[in-house]
């Protein structure tokens, strides 16, 4: 790896948490919330710090880093960054161990929304903040990785060339800024629609703002214990609704239609995503006696991994919803899961395979959806490698857990959250787990599978296939 070469990216992904930095300093002044500010005083000097003078270090060799460099660099950010975001848990009044101070970071920075603190709403206010606002950064870092790294036709298991992006042949090194600047002021735009949303429909401004960071993120955190403590009328549920939307779809969508670019199969994806939820929703309300509202407010959670709940489900519905979780949004987005259009490529495979040997010298139509792109054997033969790996880590993960105190019911579905990056609720029968009381080596093995869900266990084995069995 060259080292050198990747510190300076290293030191430009600290940046970021300067600013969350200095946002939570001057609310904490502005509101008189001084108890833990100098919590917040430390991490932006220090984040400062480390990112001058890993700039400074790597500035020379900054255009020398190739695909597998970047892959790796990925995983470095992921750690630098949780241990800044780890520091206020730490510092705080409320004594959290170094150990649940990374886990509750790197569950935010993931976009999880795992949480070792029992009682959120008596937590000081500033604080909660810095739980949202770790997910909106783990969010911004994931599009960005998405579009300057994931879309190198080098690697491709991402598929977002099947995706609509305005970043055309990118160029990571010569390309970093120009389109983290546009992907953060997009992002920002979005976050402020659904915050506005959210004031207009009368919810508290704090509320709003902690919303609006965890939907557009697709996570898991909230300002208070339960949702129902903040929404209770259904215009808050079609916010809420809008919200889901907004994070599942195309990061890129409003973008286009807004200037006017919207062709139907630059958005494909998103059509079959919005056609498939809708199915669901429907489904799911006419095999049930709940509202429509919260009906959709449940699958569309769990489709786009967010997990957040309005309503109690009936235990045997739980396995339907927890499914759902592996269908993701769109792969130019910050959900997670095995994503629609793996499944949608291995579906189609296997009906065209069955029609081949039906009729052999039939011509087939292999194109993906409404585009004209078209479904090749490495795309087959990638979407499955990744079904396979994700079982494969579901399986290591929920192995590790049944060493603790889980049985095999609670072991699955919390190794299939974790995997998909969706919270433990109580849509899923897992809304009682006390993740402070794991043991150790269990919160380690899901702080490892919190950050191998987001980039997932096929860039491990192309960062080994390329370091230890190339020639």
């Amino acid at each position: 790896m060259k080292i050198q070469s990747s510190l300076y990216y290293l030191g430009l992904s600290c940046f970021p948490v300067c600013i969350l930095s200095l946002f939570n300093i001057f609310y904490s002044y502005y509101f008189d919330y001084l108890l833990d500010v100098n919590s917040y005083i430390i991490v932006l000097f220090l984040s400062f710090f480390i990112g001058s003078l890993l700039c400074f270090i790597g500035k020379t060799k900054k255009e020398d880093i190739d695909i597998y460099d970047q892959l790796i660099l990925i995983f470095l950010i992921y750690l630098l960054i949780s241990i800044l975001i780890s520091i206020p848990f730490h510092l705080s009044i409320y004594q959290v161990s170094l150990i649940d101070s990374l886990f509750e970071s790197v569950s935010g920075l993931s976009n999880t929304g795992f949480s070792v603190i029992p009682d959120i709403k008596n937590l000081d206010p500033p604080l909660i903040i810095w739980r949202s606002s770790s997910q909106w950064l783990g969010g911004f870092y994931f599009l960005v990785f998405l579009v300057l790294i994931f879309s190198n036709k080098n690697i491709n298991f991402k598929m977002i060339d099947f995706a609509f992006t305005l970043e055309k042949k990118t160029n990571f090194s010569k390309n970093v800024l120009n389109v983290s600047y546009r992907i953060f002021f997009i992002y920002l735009i979005l976050t402020i629609i659904i915050f506005l949303l959210f004031i207009f429909s009368d919810v508290r401004i704090f509320n709003s703002l902690n919303l609006s960071m965890t939907l557009i993120s697709s996570g898991g955190f909230l300002p208070t214990n339960t949702l129902n403590d903040i929404l209770k009328t259904n215009l808050h549920y079609i916010v809420l609704i809008l919200g889901f939307l907004i994070s599942i779809f195309n990061f890129y969508l409003l973008y286009n239609l807004f200037f006017s670019r919207n062709n139907l199969k630059n958005h494909g994806e998103d059509l079959y995503i919005f056609i498939l939820s809708l199915s669901f929703c429907l489904l799911f309300y006419l095999i049930t006696d709940l509202d429509l509202l919260k009906v959709f407010i449940s699958v569309l959670s769990s489709i786009g991994n967010s997990g957040l709940e309005i309503t109690s489900i009936p235990n045997n519905f739980s396995l339907f919803l927890l499914l759902l979780t592996l269908f993701g949004g769109s792969v130019l987005s910050a959900t997670s899961g095995i994503k629609f259009i793996r499944i949608y490529i291995l579906i189609k495979a296997f009906f065209l395979e069955i029609y081949r040997l039906v009729k052999p010298n039939v011509i087939l139509n292999s194109k993906i959806m409404l585009s004209d792109n078209r479904i090749s054997k490495d795309n087959i033969r990638i979407a499955f490698l990744v079904f396979i790996l994700f079982f494969l880590s579901l399986f290591i993960l929920s192995s590790i857990l049944l060493l603790d105190s889980f049985g095999f019911e609670s072991s699955f579905k919390l190794s299939l959250l974790t995997l998909t990056n969706t919270r433990a609720s109580s849509i899923y029968g897992l809304d009682s787990i006390d993740f402070a009381s794991l043991f150790i080596f269990s919160k380690i093995s899901l702080i490892f599978f919190m950050i191998i869900a987001k980039i997932e266990l096929l860039a491990i084995f192309l960062i080994i296939r390329k370091f230890f069995f190339s020639n």
